[in-house]
């Protein structure tokens, strides 16, 4: 199983992100544009686990007891190395307290933290190889949007499928935050 934790994204940013895609996206661009339905706010990726550190995960992040998480989009931004076109996520201190017991909770299980500081994001699309698309992609951005901010109330431990047209997502479990 190959699994990461996220924050699935409200309806009304969907909605957004999928307006400012459509106006930047053209045929021929050389960019992997994902689904919305993949669209979400990496906690930690995981990576590789058996059944046990499975096990062992769900039941370290069902321990956590923290309030819903504000999240408010940043902007649009590229990791240009990486190849990645991305809406930005605003660190607040409720969303760090989130990643950080998220990643506490599942090195007990053997999985070992990023060494990076944490960048939180959403990926819009990547490069295929190629970094003409994301020269382009850069010159359509005039002004960056204005998105709406949502409030997680949960947070999800997904299963990931790579695929020949990208990677597709399966929820394993979701995590409530706030009053239980």
């Amino acid at each position: 199983m190959r699994l990461f934790v996220g924050i699935p994204l409200a309806a009304a940013v969907i909605d957004q992100l999928s307006a400012t895609s459509q106006q930047l996206k053209s045929d021929g661009d050389g960019l992997r544009w994902p689904a919305p339905a993949l669209w979400h706010v990496t906690l930690q990726f995981l990576g590789n686990a058996g059944r046990e550190q499975y096990e062992c995960s769900v039941a370290r992040l069902r321990e956590l007891r923290l309030p819903p998480v504000p999240i408010r989009l940043e902007g649009l931004g590229f990791f240009d190395r990486a190849g990645i076109f991305f809406a930005g996520v605003q660190v607040s201190p409720e969303l760090l307290l989130l990643q950080e017991r998220v990643t506490k909770a599942t090195e007990f299980c053997g999985f070992v933290p990023e060494t990076r500081p944490y960048q939180p994001h959403i990926t819009l699309a990547r490069s295929k190889g190629q970094r003409q698309g994301l020269f382009e992609l850069k010159t359509k951005i005039h002004r960056q949007p204005n998105f709406t901010r949502f409030v997680a109330e949960e947070f999800v431990l997904y299963e990931s499928f790579l695929g020949p047209a990208g990677s597709r997502y399966e929820v394993r479990e979701r995590f409530l935050l706030g009053g239980r």
